[in-house]
Formats: structure tokens, sequence, C-alpha cells
């Protein structure tokens, strides 16, 4: 679930956005103090906010923008910020500061922060554990929720980490044979050496129907772009193995289907990580939801399928 790589490639596809006039990430947002710490925002538009959670855990807002263009012609309102320990936000002084409660109470007390009644959610990826455990919690704030290539417990993220380990061993086993060796030395997920080798394989094979959209060019460097420690604190120390920690123990499967506002959830046919036949379960725990599955689409439907996505967020905000 690293979205490392999808920072630098996602950002190609803002640069028309950027081009246009909206905010800067790097230099128009604004720092709000929540639980203790300062968060990073950007908002564009004006309407209804919808905040966009970050998929990682531990990636910032940065490869979001593509969703400005919610913000045309629409009575939207986009915001979005870096969590607790990424980019421009404050980080932890300890790494047990970092966790999936924290990420959920952020929210809320980042929508008082801003001084904002109803909010409406979209979490990607990691985020969509955020959004949901916040729709559980703090429901009668939310106006919409939506769970966009998401996971509905530690079940699933397993699930992503078998799946994902499969198709390495299958498609690149040069890859997955220097992996083995290290591991049989006493390597983990989290030590660097195993980090460096799971990220040969391209982000594209894993993540995208076309992987001819995810091909890096370059792009500004952009602070604390992906806390790696974060990230292995929340999904456990062998996490792209074993998941613990927090992703060890989630699970929203029993409360979605008492969930009273609209719900939309977005699935991609092609992702090897949110895999569908776990994704269409969403249809059994929450029966109330909009489910839609993108046909041409991996992980990232906003990047690949961004006119068909976008349309339907702005249908879907309307209700």
């Amino acid at each position: 679930m690293k979205n490392i790589i999808f920072l630098s490639i996602a950002l190609l596809m803002t640069g028309t956005l950027m081009a246009q006039s909206f905010p800067d990430s790097y230099t128009d947002g604004k720092f709000f103090n929540v639980n203790g710490a300062k968060l990073y925002t950007v908002s564009v538009g004006s309407g209804n906010p919808l905040i966009i959670i970050p998929g990682g855990p531990g990636g910032t807002h940065l490869p979001y923008r593509s969703f400005d263009s919610l913000s045309v012609k629409s009575n939207i309102r986009i915001i979005y910020y870096d969590a607790f320990g990424r980019g421009k936000s404050d980080t932890a002084n300890s790494l047990q500061e970092y966790s999936l409660a924290r990420d959920i109470e952020d929210i809320e007390g980042l929508r008082i922060a801003m001084k904002l009644d109803k909010i409406s959610l979209l979490g990607h990826s990691y985020g969509s554990l955020v959004c949901q455990g916040y729709a559980v919690k703090y429901g009668a704030h939310l106006s919409h929720l939506i769970i966009a290539n998401g996971f509905h417990s530690f079940i699933m993220w397993q699930e992503n980490d078998d799946n994902s380990n499969k198709e390495i061993k299958t498609n690149y086993p040069e890859v997955w044979d220097t992996l083995m060796k290290v591991r049989e030395q006493g390597s983990i997920s989290s030590d660097a050496i195993h980090q460096e080798i799971y990220g040969r394989v391209p982000y594209g094979f894993l993540y995208a129907y076309n992987p001819d959209k995810f091909v890096s060019r370059g792009q500004r460097a952009y602070p604390n772009p992906f806390n790696t420690k974060l990230y292995y604190q929340m999904v456990g120390k062998d996490g792209d193995f074993i998941v613990g920690n927090d992703i060890g123990n989630f699970d929203f499967r029993k409360q979605l289907k008492d969930l009273k506002m609209p719900v939309l959830i977005i699935a991609g046919r092609y992702d090897h990580v949110a895999v569908p036949w776990m994704q269409v379960k969403f249809k059994e725990y929450c029966p109330q939801a909009q489910f839609v599955m993108f046909e041409k689409s991996g992980h990232n439907p906003q990047v690949e399928e961004p006119q068909k996505e976008f349309a339907l967020i702005k249908q879907f905000m309307q209700y």
C-alpha cells in the first residue's frame, strides 16, 4: 500500500490543473492547530466541504491535486491536508503517537478548527480506513462518504499483502529470489534493504490498468513526501507480509450497514492491492451504498478514468 512512487508519478497528472488559477500546494496552504499539532491544508473552490484523505499510511495530499477539477462548475469545496507526520504538517516526537485512532480524531479536530458544520469525506486506499472510522464515530457531522479503492478490514489488507507477493513472485522472480535471500538472513519489511528490493517492482505493475500513466518525469521536491517510519509503525514491522499493529486490527464490516449518510464505494477492476474479489464484499457489508467498479482502472481511477470518476462524484454529492 505504499504510495512512495505514486507521489512523483501522480503529479504528472496535475500539471495542467496546477497551471490554472488553483492554489499552489507549496505556497498557498494554511496551518490549523489540531490535537496539539499543526496540520497543513489547501482549499480549492467554494461550497460544500469535501476533505480528501490520502493513502499510505504515510502519504501527503500532493498526488491528489487532480481532484481540483471537482470544484469547477460545482458547489464543492475541496479541502486537502497533510495528516499528522506527513508532508508539511508536524511530526511526532515518538512513533507511538501515530495511529489510526489519531488520524480519525484529527479529522474531527480539523472540522472544528476550520469551523465547519457538516463535511463530506473521500478516503483513498489507507484513507478509506480513516473515513470509515470517522463515519462510525462522528456520523452526525458527515454529509457524504466516499470510499475509494479502500479496505473494510484487516482481512482485506492481509489479502493485499498476499496477492501482491504472489504477483511479484510470479512475474518478477528475480526480485522475489533476491528478497527471499535477505529474508532468510533475518531481514523484514521495515529494514532498508528489504524496502529497496521490494521497490524494484514498478508501481504500475500492481497498481495500474495502464502503467504508461504512471511514468515519472521528475517533479519539485515536497517536504516529507512519504513517512516510512510512520508506515511501518502502523502496518507492523513486517507489514509487507504480515499486517500488524493498527492495520492488523481494524474491522468495519459489522458497522457499515448502520451508516445513515449517502455512501459511494469506488473500486478498480485491475487493482491488485485492494483486490476486486474483496472490494465487491462491500456490497454485503454496506448494502445501502452505491458501488461502482471502474473497468479500466487499477488502484487510482482518479488518474486512469478521471472524467468518469469526477462526474460520478459530482452527481453523488448532489444527493
